[in-house]
């Protein structure tokens, strides 16, 4: 089951990325370690944090 539209699935992983690259250039800090979530989130398309406040921002009703 899908709740991440298409354009908040697209900055996810770019945030993920970005935050993730602080790991191997940059200040090289781990917690850079934390844009997995958002990439993994993004990748997948859904939003565990969305489902507990009941928000969805995929265009397309899923079954559930």
């Amino acid at each position: 089951m899908k709740n991440a539209g298409t354009i908040d699935r697209s900055i996810r992983v770019v945030v993920g990325l970005i935050l993730l690259s602080l790991v191997f250039i940059g200040p090289q800090t781990l917690w850079g370690w934390v844009g997995l979530v958002p990439l993994v989130t993004g990748l997948v398309g859904f939003c565990p944090l969305y489902r507990l406040i009941g928000l969805n921002t995929c265009p397309i009703k899923s079954r559930s």
